[in-house]
């Protein structure tokens, strides 16, 4: 019964990203997409592909500060090849999320430490989402005089912030805590509430850590702000010139967006988001749905990337996994 829940779920997520981008093209004019890329400057692409693998490696880096704050020792180039894995099926599971649970799996078999990878996990995916929502919020600010009368910006913003409040006192507020947790008392909602019983304890270990969390936290600061300005380079490339703010605006509301589980690998979603955003700001469908469709290709290739090197390896995880080195117990 189980697999054929997910079964229909993974079939319902194909069927959200085929439709949408049956949609799309043939919302698109097809030949003026086509020329639009072939067109794009190559070395201004090159410069967004380089930016993003950047990017990237500094989400591994914000993952390893982690692990190591939990007394999880491991190998960098381990750390990599779990993050290079999750990379890859993220690409054919639901959004990031997909992604993000082979990582834990496969960290999680390595170290015997299922509840502490887990909790590195939500927090390094936490920490990159306090980022976007900080960045969204910084540039509205700061682009106020471009998006101030454009309500579903503003809402959307608003929205993903909200969420992030919700979140944080869910997870760090005792109060708020306790009281969540007496109302998933249903029998039904038991492995639910174990579940978050047991997050909430792991995600405490890290409130004596407060300058990894801190360091954490600037360095997502980071990757989000990385993340508009290879988008922006992507656009240049295809002759799209607008105010660059609202790249800081649109691409962190995007990336929410296609958080949510609704869609493969967030493809059709991602797409769809953008054309809609970006319209604001006066960029046509083509265009906006050519620099979707060049940055889901830099995705693409990473995320093949990484799968070959997570196949690569396989052998050597196999062994690792009866033999782990460098995990060091709690004191």
């Amino acid at each position: 019964m189980e697999l054929f829940k997910k079964s229909v779920l993974m079939l319902l997520r194909i069927s959200v990203s085929v439709m949408l981008l049956i949609f799309l093209f043939n919302l698109v004019d097809k030949k003026s997409l086509i020329e639009i890329i072939k067109g794009a400057d190559k070395s201004l692409i090159v410069l967004a592909f380089l930016t993003l693998l950047a990017t990237y490696s500094l989400c591994v880096l914000r993952w390893d500060m982690l692990l190591k704050a939990a007394h999880i020792h491991l190998p960098f180039g381990r750390v990599i090849i779990s993050s290079a894995g999750g990379l890859f099926f993220s690409l054919f599971l639901p959004s990031t999320i997909g992604g993000d649970l082979v990582r834990s799996i496969d960290l999680a078999v390595h170290t015997k430490k299922s509840h502490e990878v887990v909790a590195t996990v939500l927090l390094d995916r936490l920490s990159g989402y306090i980022g976007l929502v900080l960045i969204a919020i910084l540039a509205v600010i700061f682009g106020w005089d471009l998006v101030h009368d454009n309500a579903s910006t503003l809402i959307s913003v608003a929205v993903i912030s909200v969420i992030l409040a919700v979140l944080l006192l869910v997870l760090f507020n005792s109060f708020i805590y306790s009281k969540i947790n007496k109302l998933l008392h249903s029998p039904g909602a038991g492995r639910i509430r174990g579940f978050i019983k047991d997050l909430h304890r792991e995600v405490h270990i890290f409130r004596h850590h407060k300058v990894i969390v801190v360091n954490n936290l600037l360095l997502s600061l980071l990757i989000q702000a990385i993340a508009p300005v290879t988008f922006y380079i992507i656009a240049l490339a295809l002759g799209v010139k607008i105010n660059m703010i609202y790249f800081f605006i649109f691409i962190p509301v995007i990336g929410a967006i296609t958080l949510l589980p609704i869609s493969l690998g967030g493809l059709g979603l991602r797409d769809a988001t953008t054309i809609f955003f970006f319209a604001k700001a006066g960029v046509g469908k083509d265009l906006a749905f050519a620099m979707s469709l060049v940055s889901f290709s830099f995705i693409l290739i990473i995320g093949v990337l990484g799968g070959i090197l997570y196949a690569l390896t396989v052998h050597h995880r196999r062994v690792q996994y009866h033999k782990p080195r460098g995990v060091c117990p709690h004191p």
